[in-house]
Protein backbone atom coordinates (compact mmCIF):
# COMPACT_ATOMS: atom_id res chain seq x y z
CA UNK A 1 0.00 0.00 0.00
CA UNK A 2 1.50 3.46 -1.03
CA UNK A 3 0.45 6.82 0.67
CA UNK A 4 1.80 10.23 -0.32
CA UNK A 5 2.19 12.42 2.48
CA UNK A 6 3.20 16.32 2.28
CA UNK A 7 5.99 17.57 5.00
CA UNK A 8 6.89 21.07 5.32
CA UNK A 9 10.69 21.88 6.45
CA UNK A 10 10.80 23.84 10.02
CA UNK A 11 13.73 25.79 8.75
CA UNK A 12 15.87 26.84 11.08
CA UNK A 13 15.29 26.95 15.00
CA UNK A 14 14.73 30.43 16.59
CA UNK A 15 14.40 29.61 20.46
CA UNK A 16 11.71 32.58 21.61
CA UNK A 17 10.87 30.52 24.67
CA UNK A 18 11.51 31.49 28.31
CA UNK A 19 13.19 30.19 31.05
CA UNK A 20 11.15 27.04 33.43
CA UNK A 21 10.01 29.90 36.33
CA UNK A 22 8.15 31.78 33.49
CA UNK A 23 7.34 28.40 31.84
CA UNK A 24 5.23 28.05 35.48
CA UNK A 25 3.57 31.32 35.28
CA UNK A 26 2.48 30.72 32.01
CA UNK A 27 0.51 27.59 32.54
CA UNK A 28 -0.73 28.37 36.00
CA UNK A 29 -2.72 31.31 33.73
CA UNK A 30 -3.45 29.09 31.14
CA UNK A 31 -7.13 27.82 30.74
CA UNK A 32 -7.46 26.48 27.22
CA UNK A 33 -8.67 22.89 27.09
CA UNK A 34 -8.14 22.50 23.09
CA UNK A 35 -6.21 19.86 21.58
CA UNK A 36 -3.31 21.47 21.37
CA UNK A 37 -3.00 23.12 24.61
CA UNK A 38 0.14 21.75 27.10
CA UNK A 39 -2.79 21.44 29.91
CA UNK A 40 -3.19 17.91 28.20
CA UNK A 41 0.49 16.98 28.66
CA UNK A 42 2.00 17.89 31.95
CA UNK A 43 0.79 15.70 33.66
CA UNK A 44 1.01 11.33 35.06
CA UNK A 45 -0.68 9.17 32.25
CA UNK A 46 -1.32 5.49 32.21
CA UNK A 47 2.17 4.70 30.65
CA UNK A 48 4.22 7.44 32.49
CA UNK A 49 4.29 8.50 36.15
CA UNK A 50 6.57 10.48 38.16
CA UNK A 51 9.83 9.09 39.12
CA UNK A 52 12.78 10.52 41.28
CA UNK A 53 15.55 8.92 39.69
CA UNK A 54 14.40 10.11 36.24
CA UNK A 55 13.52 13.30 37.86
CA UNK A 56 16.52 13.82 39.03
CA UNK A 57 18.62 12.91 35.92
CA UNK A 58 16.89 15.36 34.53
CA UNK A 59 17.28 18.04 37.00
CA UNK A 60 20.59 17.50 36.69
CA UNK A 61 20.90 18.97 32.85
CA UNK A 62 19.58 22.22 33.48
CA UNK A 63 21.30 25.36 33.81
CA UNK A 64 20.23 28.58 35.25
CA UNK A 65 20.65 30.59 32.24
CA UNK A 66 19.14 28.03 29.94
CA UNK A 67 15.37 28.72 28.22
CA UNK A 68 12.68 25.80 28.16
CA UNK A 69 13.47 24.86 24.52
CA UNK A 70 17.28 24.68 25.67
CA UNK A 71 16.91 22.80 28.06
CA UNK A 72 14.54 20.55 26.59
CA UNK A 73 17.19 20.03 23.98
CA UNK A 74 19.83 19.17 26.20
CA UNK A 75 18.16 16.69 28.41
CA UNK A 76 17.37 14.68 24.73
CA UNK A 77 20.99 14.88 24.10
CA UNK A 78 22.01 13.85 27.22
CA UNK A 79 19.46 10.64 26.92
CA UNK A 80 20.77 9.85 23.31
CA UNK A 81 24.70 9.86 25.05
CA UNK A 82 23.22 7.93 27.60
CA UNK A 83 21.56 5.09 26.58
CA UNK A 84 22.66 2.81 23.85
CA UNK A 85 19.66 2.38 21.11
CA UNK A 86 19.15 -1.90 21.68
CA UNK A 87 15.90 -3.41 20.11
CA UNK A 88 16.48 -6.65 21.62
CA UNK A 89 16.43 -4.99 25.24
CA UNK A 90 13.31 -4.40 25.73
CA UNK A 91 9.28 -5.38 24.83
CA UNK A 92 6.66 -2.57 23.86
CA UNK A 93 5.22 -3.12 27.86
CA UNK A 94 8.71 -2.36 29.47
CA UNK A 95 8.57 0.52 32.07
CA UNK A 96 9.88 3.82 31.38
CA UNK A 97 12.45 3.36 34.59
CA UNK A 98 13.48 0.01 34.06
CA UNK A 99 14.98 0.78 30.07
CA UNK A 100 16.33 4.06 32.29
CA UNK A 101 18.29 1.89 34.94
CA UNK A 102 19.28 -0.70 31.81
CA UNK A 103 20.41 2.26 29.51
CA UNK A 104 19.09 0.06 26.71
CA UNK A 105 16.23 0.59 24.89
CA UNK A 106 14.13 1.77 21.36
CA UNK A 107 12.61 4.78 20.88
CA UNK A 108 9.77 4.45 22.68
CA UNK A 109 12.04 3.80 25.50
CA UNK A 110 14.10 7.17 25.16
CA UNK A 111 10.80 9.27 24.56
CA UNK A 112 9.08 7.95 27.01
CA UNK A 113 11.69 8.89 29.72
CA UNK A 114 12.47 12.11 28.46
CA UNK A 115 8.97 12.86 28.43
CA UNK A 116 9.09 12.21 32.52
CA UNK A 117 11.99 14.11 32.48
CA UNK A 118 10.32 16.80 30.81
CA UNK A 119 7.46 17.32 32.88
CA UNK A 120 9.52 17.07 36.69
CA UNK A 121 10.62 20.16 35.49
CA UNK A 122 7.80 21.75 34.35
CA UNK A 123 7.35 21.09 30.53
CA UNK A 124 4.34 19.53 29.18
CA UNK A 125 5.69 16.91 26.83
CA UNK A 126 3.73 15.07 24.44
CA UNK A 127 5.19 11.68 22.50
CA UNK A 128 4.93 11.95 18.63
CA UNK A 129 4.43 8.46 16.63
CA UNK A 130 5.41 8.43 13.24
CA UNK A 131 7.74 7.16 10.43
CA UNK A 132 11.47 8.40 9.11
CA UNK A 133 12.22 8.79 5.98
CA UNK A 134 14.01 5.13 4.84
CA UNK A 135 17.24 7.22 3.17
CA UNK A 136 19.05 9.57 4.03
CA UNK A 137 19.71 12.82 0.95
CA UNK A 138 22.68 12.96 -0.04
CA UNK A 139 25.73 13.49 2.48
CA UNK A 140 23.29 12.84 5.10
CA UNK A 141 23.19 10.16 7.95
CA UNK A 142 20.54 7.19 8.03
CA UNK A 143 18.76 8.17 11.06
CA UNK A 144 18.19 5.26 13.76
CA UNK A 145 14.66 4.16 13.94
CA UNK A 146 14.26 3.59 9.60
CA UNK A 147 12.22 0.81 8.47
CA UNK A 148 9.42 0.86 11.13
CA UNK A 149 7.63 3.06 13.56
CA UNK A 150 8.96 5.66 15.58
CA UNK A 151 9.03 8.02 18.15
CA UNK A 152 9.65 11.27 19.40
CA UNK A 153 9.14 14.05 21.40
CA UNK A 154 6.77 17.29 21.28
CA UNK A 155 8.04 19.80 24.07
CA UNK A 156 5.37 22.86 25.04
CA UNK A 157 8.31 25.60 25.08
CA UNK A 158 5.53 28.70 26.29
CA UNK A 159 3.20 30.73 24.12
CA UNK A 160 5.59 32.50 22.10
CA UNK A 161 7.97 29.16 20.95
CA UNK A 162 4.40 26.99 21.39
CA UNK A 163 6.10 23.09 20.35
CA UNK A 164 9.08 22.22 19.34
CA UNK A 165 9.83 18.54 18.45
CA UNK A 166 13.14 16.58 19.47
CA UNK A 167 14.02 13.22 18.12
CA UNK A 168 16.46 11.84 21.44
CA UNK A 169 17.36 8.77 19.62
CA UNK A 170 18.84 10.66 17.05
CA UNK A 171 19.75 13.94 18.98
CA UNK A 172 18.16 15.95 16.55
CA UNK A 173 15.45 18.45 16.23
CA UNK A 174 13.01 16.90 14.12
CA UNK A 175 12.94 18.01 10.43
CA UNK A 176 11.78 17.37 7.09
CA UNK A 177 12.38 13.73 7.72
CA UNK A 178 9.97 13.12 9.94
CA UNK A 179 6.88 11.76 9.17
CA UNK A 180 3.67 12.33 12.54
CA UNK A 181 0.83 9.78 12.49
CA UNK A 182 -0.19 10.76 15.87
CA UNK A 183 0.14 12.22 19.12
CA UNK A 184 -0.88 11.46 22.81
CA UNK A 185 0.50 11.36 26.39
CA UNK A 186 2.28 7.95 26.25
CA UNK A 187 2.80 4.95 23.45
CA UNK A 188 -0.89 3.94 24.97
CA UNK A 189 -2.54 6.78 23.34
CA UNK A 190 -1.51 6.59 19.88
CA UNK A 191 -0.44 2.63 19.41
CA UNK A 192 -0.29 1.56 15.86
CA UNK A 193 -2.33 -2.30 16.99
CA UNK A 194 -5.10 -2.36 19.82
CA UNK A 195 -6.64 -5.87 20.47
CA UNK A 196 -6.19 -9.13 20.71
CA UNK A 197 -6.09 -12.08 18.19
CA UNK A 198 -6.43 -15.53 19.01
CA UNK A 199 -5.99 -18.32 16.86
CA UNK A 200 -5.28 -22.17 16.48
CA UNK A 201 -1.69 -23.06 15.42
CA UNK A 202 1.59 -20.94 15.29
CA UNK A 203 1.77 -18.08 13.59
CA UNK A 204 4.44 -15.00 12.47
CA UNK A 205 4.04 -11.66 10.97
CA UNK A 206 6.60 -9.24 10.06
CA UNK A 207 5.81 -5.55 8.69
CA UNK A 208 8.08 -3.00 7.42
CA UNK A 209 7.83 0.75 5.90
CA UNK A 210 9.98 2.38 3.25
CA UNK A 211 9.84 6.61 3.16
CA UNK A 212 10.84 7.96 0.20
CA UNK A 213 10.45 11.47 -1.19
CA UNK A 214 8.22 11.74 -4.50
CA UNK A 215 9.92 12.78 -7.95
Amino acid sequence: MACRVEVQDPGAFIDLSPDLNAIRTEIAQRRDLGPNSPMHYLGPSPRLTPNSEISAFAAGQVLSSDSAASTAVRLGRALHDEITFDATATTVDTDPLEAFRLRRGVCQDISHIMIIGLRSLGIPAAYVSGYLRTLPPEGGVRLEGADAMHAWVSAWCGANQGWIEYDPTNATLVGADHIVVGYGRDYGDVSPVIGHLRASGGQRSSQSVDVAPAH
